[in-house]
């Protein structure tokens, strides 16, 4: 495999953060002798678990069947109850996830943790994986003995960890016999886990092997101060030439319109979604995956920014400045717009609060035809389980369902902000607002969230013009959303050499855009990326695509 400049190992990003890609140390990874058959071509499919929404309070605005998500304007006060037991049996359970956070405080002198293992009936020994080490602790983990395993991982999808399929087929549980049809009834949370989440973590050999963690149809997402925008000439119905006249205006002094991080490709999945490019892979009507790389839309995207940068609209930075360093500048008025997962609106409207309005912006037309947005992977990683004796495996699978409660629940609201008097009490409103202990003891430094959730909904608590907000764009440009056909697919070429291959077309990207490399050599960097792999990528999704349908 060749070897990796030190910009290229700079390279994935995960939601709200930046993340650091270093596929070199994963890629001499054993997960045992020979090659695993991960395909799903020729196998007997597990059905999908059979979905029924859990209980829990009416939304405010209701959810649609395209994707636009259920919001609530204030918080429900009258709680459900969606768990009838206490989980567990008094026993130790070895979780490990990765997390966004600082570390917590341990067991010992954390209320938030022990009222957790209160309501589980479990202690949890918790290795906590920060988002920068994720791929070095997870190369250990793939390479260790199978006796050592935590008895539930976190499978972060902020990476593509390769031969991850080989690995989870191996040495993970095959949750099939208990999730798989009617059988996941007996987890009625998991159950309210929508169809659409599964389909996008996909089978592995056509079996059932992990939990996903539902996220929202909107992907990357251009968040603007909107005043700054507005003040420039923001308006409905903008075209590229209209945005490209908004950057430049709103750009002067120290002041930049567009800001972008290191690893974003000056935000390359905005614009190019924008374009209506193929978000990585197309699939036609016959079942061909074509690559987006080799579209012309795509191209064009790259041309669009690199105009962008050369009129100065971008802050001098954007190649080197960290995603964390760049929220820092979108709140304190350096920049005006950047990307990030959509997900991202909570932090957005809490945080900016006195600072700037943030907002969603709506995508720009590009020769008449209006601009897409960028659909995301519904399952932000997934949540497996070490092999273990019947009884042990229904106990984990328990305590999953108890994470995996709706919100409006009892259970949802321990879990995200603890005990009210300790972490939380409640505002005005009767939302739950941070004790001064609640700052430090909660969901994010102890990220449990990222071992199962329920289903996402639209909440900004005390701000419920947010939410109407939040759920009017969703229904502007959910229909316009543009999807990665190979989400929820099995290729052996991309599992063992996908994030190498990608890096090249990344480095390339940004390197056109920052103006050290001519757009004429675009199409010879594709066309090597298709020789060394991308077109055997496309074989193999295509054959997995045909056996899924």
């Amino acid at each position: 495999m060749p070897r990796m400049s030190r910009r290229t190992l700079l390279r994935s990003m995960a939601a709200g953060g930046a993340a650091v890609s270093v596929p070199g140390l994963l890629t001499a990874c054993s997960t045992g002798s020979g090659d695993s058959d991960v395909s799903n071509a020729g196998k007997k499919l597990a059905a999908w678990p059979a979905y029924k929404a859990a209980a829990g309070p009416r939304p405010d605005l209701a959810a649609t069947e395209a994707g636009v998500q259920a919001g609530y304007t204030a918080y429900p006060s009258d709680l459900v109850k969606s768990v009838s037991r206490t989980p567990g049996d008094g026993t130790t359970v070895k979780v490990m996830s990765v997390s966004f956070g600082t570390p917590p405080k341990p067991a010992s002198a954390n209320r938030f943790w022990a009222a957790v293992e209160k309501a589980l009936g479990v202690k949890i020994e918790y290795t906590i994986i920060s988002q920068a080490d994720y791929q070095k602790k997870m190369a250990t983990v793939m390479a260790g003995d199978a006796d050592t395993l935590p008895d539930i991982i976190n499978m972060f999808s902020g990476f593509v960890l390769p031969r991850e399929a080989e690995f989870v087929q191996r040495r993970a549980e095959d949750l099939t016999p208990y999730l798989s049809g009617e059988a996941i009834a007996d987890y009625p949370n998991l159950a309210g886990i929508p169809t659409h989440a599964w389909r996008d973590m996909g089978r592995i050999g056509g079996r059932i092997f992990g939990i996903p963690l539902e996220r929202p149809l909107p992907g990357s997402t251009l968040w603007i101060n909107q005043g700054m925008f507005t003040d420039a000439g923001m308006k409905e119905g903008w075209t590229s030439e209209d945005f490209a006249a908004v950057a430049k205006r709103a750009t002067g002094g120290k002041t930049y319109a567009l800001g972008a991080a290191n690893g974003s490709l000056f935000g390359n999945a905005v614009h190019s979604a924008a374009h209506n490019a193929p978000q990585e892979w197309a699939v036609t009507k016959d079942g061909t995956f074509l690559p987006g790389w080799a579209d012309e839309r795509f191209k064009a995207s790259i041309a669009f920014q690199s105009g962008l940068r050369k009129a100065g609209s971008y802050h001098p930075d954007a190649t080197s400045v960290s995603q964390i360093d760049l929220t820092t500048l979108f709140y304190n008025g350096t920049v005006g717009s950047m990307q990030d997962g959509f997900g991202a609106y909570l932090p957005k409207y809490r945080e900016s609060q006195g600072k700037l309005t943030p907002a969603a912006a709506l995508p720009y037309s590009v020769d008449g035809k209006p601009g897409g947005i960028v659909a995301a992977r519904r399952s932000f990683g997934y949540t497996v389980l070490k092999k273990a004796k019947k009884d042990r495996v229904e106990l984990l699978l328990r305590i999953l369902d108890y994470l995996a409660a709706p919100f409006g629940s009892r259970e949802w609201e321990l879990v995200h902000y603890g005990v009210e008097g300790t972490q939380f009490t409640r505002g005005k409103d009767g939302s739950p607002e941070p004790t001064k202990l609640g700052e430090v003891e909660n969901n994010t430094n102890l990220p449990l969230k990222y071992l199962a959730e329920g289903p996402q909904v639209l909440f900004v608590p005390g701000m419920p013009d947010a939410v109407r907000a939040l759920h009017a764009w969703q229904q502007k440009v959910v229909p316009y959303a543009v999807r990665n056909a190979s989400y929820g697919l099995q290729s052996r070429t991309k599992n063992a050499q996908g994030t190498t291959l990608k890096a090249m077309l990344d480095d390339t990207v940004t390197g056109i855009v920052a103006g050290r490399l001519p757009l004429s050599g675009w199409d010879g960097v594709v066309k090597k990326w298709r020789a060394q792999g991308g077109d055997r990528m496309a074989e193999e999704f295509a054959k997995d695509h045909a056996a899924n349908t």
